[in-house]
């Protein structure tokens, strides 16, 4: 046996060791389904190949996932034969999917790369949720790892960004980040496994090819030979300290932030959010977006310093859009995050539209309304008998009319700039959106609260006493009990 023979098979130990300690601290379990994400390139072929030797002794499944981004024509689709013979050759089922990257990200507005990961992400998800697989390995290198940290960093980034790439996230673990590039490659030549060379990853004209092939190599050897270990550390070093703070972060909101059922607003009192550290005040506003938002859109740190500014402001009701189909609102003592909806129907002022006519009938009648997420609750009553057990409370969610006055056609809609009524009790007209900011009613609600109208006529709106010329009053005889119903 050579010596070079010997050092390869030693390395290729040194290898397989590194992989079955990384696999053990990702909870690798006997007889799991693993699906090991090939693309053809040195790094996922050395990947499968190693997980090939370890899998008697471990009491792994494995089988190949293959996607095909279809960004380089003929190249792609011998990527794909190239794979779909190594499956076969080593007797491995295989799984493909294929997608127009490109044509995606031109839909989506999206930049290449983040559309390609989303497409392979969605197919690993699948995979698993048809229990095809319960985890896929993809093969991501300390060189990966550093290069991404430096990325982050001439980018501008926080501690999340210094974390880089994490060994496990959802359904995709990454075993390979302790090792080396140069050191996978040296394994296959040993093996005699030939790859496929993605030429795309040369190409300079990319951020990360430039840093890959110039800016790394410059620091290896002008500045420090550790580069790529000091800056998997520095990852590791960051993703703790990032996972103790997500984690007082994630207990604060819970305390504190009161979110609907569906996810669809969320409150942030402004007291006891103003006596947080910075740290928490932008992990909390992250955490917020980040589960409410609706679809792709990366919140950066001018955004969430938009929203701390938000915060501290002292004029309520200005407002700031936010990736992921997010509105940010300052209210008072509050900090309002709201969901826009896809579905909303807009005027030409840009408010959500809706109007419903309301037929009483000899009993009454409710009506659903979705743009505000509640049900009102019309009854006919007989007056005052029943009107003795049914007090017009004023500004709460039930409201006392005389069934005499009301005319229709009866219109529940939602607020028009100009509307304006005499509550019960005030001594003139006025603007509903006056009486409504005197009574602590934000933008939003004010944009989607009902306003039932009488022949043209308001007589009431959420929130707010019934207009005086529909009260009921000693000469009433027949009232309607307007009851509202907020579904959470």
């Amino acid at each position: 046996m050579t010596h070079s023979t010997k050092v390869a098979r030693r390395a290729a130990k040194e290898l397989a060791v590194k992989l079955k300690e990384q696999l053990k601290k990702l909870g690798l379990r006997a007889g799991e389904h693993i699906g090991v994400a090939v693309s053809g390139g040195a790094d996922s072929v050395a990947l499968l190949r190693l997980l090939l030797e370890l899998r008697e002794s471990l009491g792994m499944v494995l089988c190949v996932a293959h996607f095909n981004h279809g960004l380089r024509g003929k190249a792609s689709d011998a990527d794909e034969k190239f794979v779909t013979k190594l499956a076969k050759n080593h007797k491995l089922e295989l799984f493909v999917a294929r997608e127009d990257v490109g044509a995606k990200a031109k839909r989506e507005r999206a930049n290449l790369e983040d559309a390609g990961r989303r497409a392979r992400v969605a197919f690993f998800s699948e995979l698993v949720k048809n229990g095809q697989v319960s985890r896929v390995a993809v093969a991501h290198t300390a060189d990966d790892q550093a290069e991404t940290v430096l990325a982050h960093i001439l980018r501008g980034t926080g501690l999340a960004g210094l974390a880089g790439i994490h060994a496990q996230s959802g359904v995709v673990i990454r075993p390979l980040l302790k090792v080396r590039r140069a050191d996978l490659q040296v394994y296959l030549r040993a093996k005699r496994q030939i790859w496929r060379e993605d030429k795309s990853n040369k190409d300079t004209e990319r951020t990360r090819a430039r840093i890959r092939h110039e800016l790394m190599p410059l620091l290896e050897k002008r500045f420090q030979p550790a580069t790529v270990e000091h800056l998997c550390q520095l990852a590791e070093l960051a993703r703790e300290d990032e996972l103790h703070l997500e984690g007082q972060a994630e207990a604060w909101e819970k305390a504190y932030v009161q979110s609907t059922e569906r996810s669809a607003t969320a409150q942030l009192p402004l007291l006891e959010f103003s006596e947080q550290t910075r740290a928490m005040k932008t992990r909390v506003i992250r955490r917020i977006v980040e589960r409410m938002k609706t679809h792709a859109g990366q919140l950066s740190s001018l955004h969430v310093e938009a929203a701390l500014e938000l915060a501290e402001a002292k004029e309520s009701g200005k407002s700031l859009p936010v990736p992921g189909g997010v509105e940010v609102l300052r209210d008072r003592s509050a900090l309002l995050f709201r969901l826009q909806a896809s579905n909303e129907r807009k005027d030409k002022r840009g408010a959500v539209g809706y109007a419903y006519e309301v037929h009483l009938g000899g009993s009454g009648t409710e009506l659903h309304l979705m743009e505000h997420e509640c049900c009102l609750h019309f009854r006919v009553i007989d007056w005052p008998a029943q009107g003795r057990e049914t007090k017009d409370r004023g500004p709460v969610t039930q409201v006392l009319l005389d069934r005499e006055r009301l005319r229709t056609p009866l219109i529940v809609r939602n607020w028009q700039p100009g509307d304006s009524m005499q509550p019960v009790g005030h001594q003139k007209r006025h603007t509903l959106a006056r009486l409504w900011n005197e009574a602590g009613v934000n933008r939003w609600e004010k944009a989607v609260a009902p306003v039932l109208t009488s022949n043209g006529k308001i007589a009431w709106a959420q929130g707010l006493s019934v207009a005086a010329e529909f009260a009921v009053n000693e000469e009433t005889r027949s009232g309607v009990a307007i009851t509202l119903e907020q579904k959470s």
